[in-house]
């Protein structure tokens, strides 16, 4: 304890990190976890295939219209948001992947919409790389390649250089603002102009977009889509929502801009489908209209997934230790059960209670533990296609939502 305490105030220190402790415990582990140069290489492979494989998705969505709404039922300002943004999707995402025990590699689910931890990623790797020599930091070049990604998506809007950039955060949600630190110390440091708000101090100008009255060139969306929407309870015992209304004006504001060329948005709103988890029960249900190339990506690292209204209840109940409910955009282990880690009673209420045009059932794959019996999520980072770093978090079960992260390394 009087190591970590050490360490803590080192993470103070940063300036971006901060809350070392989580419910009194260590939220970090000083041991890195350290990677093969062969480890690391199929992990980064999975991530890209599979951000490929979404990329497929959207163009099969854009042939075929119809299965916006027969498929995915959005409601009518997540399908507002998805044809404004005219298949655009990726700038930014997570791939959160497994290890099995047969060897296999797992991807559970891409985060395409406001992924998190880069701010662990990196500094954390910064401050235990002198304890792990020998050791190679793959997310040493994550902050350029974060800002490089800003212009290239800059760039194919305009010729004008990328000047300045408008964050857009929930800023009640004081978790997030490490991400919102990290960025725009990166972005300052690049030259470029940060203002920093929540989506009411968005305003439409005869130029294009102000933040705080400030004009900007891109909006960093860090602010969910189903957020920007209406917000609808997944679970039948569930109360409204009490902000329940979608953001129209700063929304509509966004949209209009973007149409017009006046505003790049990063990630763009395209990822209301994509982040939906629907998605993964595309890739399975409708997988005769992929390419032979995009069903041996999902065969080899989509679990089986479908929506919880093709599975008869009778069978998940008989079958409860091979399934996993995840709602269509929950997060962080909210909305997701996993059948072999509850009892039978939470298993059958769960599925008693969710609703089920909000829920996908996944397979349950059995992911390999280290000697400690913690179980790594590798959190792949992936900019433009391109898998660019890690954030790996440890838990003793894989839904387990007080996971710790641990620094991450290659070795040479």
């Amino acid at each position: 304890m009087d190591e970590y305490a050490e360490f803590a105030h080192a993470v103070y220190a940063t300036g971006v990190l901060s809350d070392p402790w989580l419910w009194g415990q260590p939220r970090f582990r000083l041991n890195g976890v350290v990677l093969s140069p062969e480890l690391a290489a199929r992990l980064a492979e999975a991530a890209e295939a599979v951000t490929y494989l979404h990329q497929e998705l959207v163009e099969i969505l854009l042939d075929a219209p119809d299965l916006i709404t027969s498929f995915y039922q959005l409601t009518p300002f997540q399908r507002l948001m998805w044809h404004a943004a005219g298949g655009l999707w990726h700038g930014m995402a997570r791939a959160d992947v497994f290890v099995c025990t047969d060897g296999r590699i797992q991807c559970c689910e891409l985060n395409s919409d406001t992924p998190s931890g880069q701010p662990e990623a990196v500094w954390l790797n910064q401050l235990r790389l002198a304890a792990h020599p020998g050791m190679v930091d793959p997310n040493a070049d994550l902050p350029a390649r974060f800002v490089a990604m800003l212009r290239e998506s800059h760039a194919k809007r305009t010729d004008l250089p990328l000047e300045s950039v408008g964050i857009v955060y929930p800023t009640e949600l004081t978790e997030d603002l490490c991400m919102i630190a990290a960025f725009s110390r990166w972005l300052t440091a690049a030259g470029i102009r940060v203002v920093a708000g929540s989506p009411y101090n968005v305003r439409r100008t005869s130029l294009g977009i102000s933040l705080l009255g400030e004009p900007v060139d891109l909006i960093l969306r860090h602010y969910k889509t189903d957020w920007w929407s209406e917000r609808i309870p997944v679970w039948a015992d569930a109360e409204a929502y009490p902000d329940d209304e979608p953001l129209t004006e700063p929304l509509l504001a966004l949209l209009d801009a973007d149409l017009e060329g006046k505003v790049t948005i990063v990630n763009p709103f395209g990822a209301v489908v994509t982040q939906n988890k629907l998605s993964l029960a595309f890739f399975w249900e409708e997988m005769a209209r992929f390419s032979p190339e995009a069903q041996a990506v999902i065969r080899r690292f989509i679990p089986e997934t479908y929506r919880l209204t093709c599975m008869p209840p009778d069978r998940l109940l008989a079958e409860r230790e091979h399934w996993v409910i995840k709602s269509n955009y929950g997060c962080e282990g909210s909305e997701t059960v996993c059948g072999p880690f509850v009892t039978p009673e939470v298993w059958e209420r769960a599925i008693e209670l969710a609703l089920p045009q909000h829920f996908v059932v996944q397979r349950f794959f059995v992911a390999q533990a280290d000697a400690e019996g913690w179980i790594p999520n590798y959190g792949v980072f992936v900019l433009g296609g391109s898998a660019v770093g890690f954030f790996t978090r440890l838990s003793k079960t894989t839904t387990e939502y007080s996971a710790i992260t641990a620094p991450t390394f290659v070795a040479l």
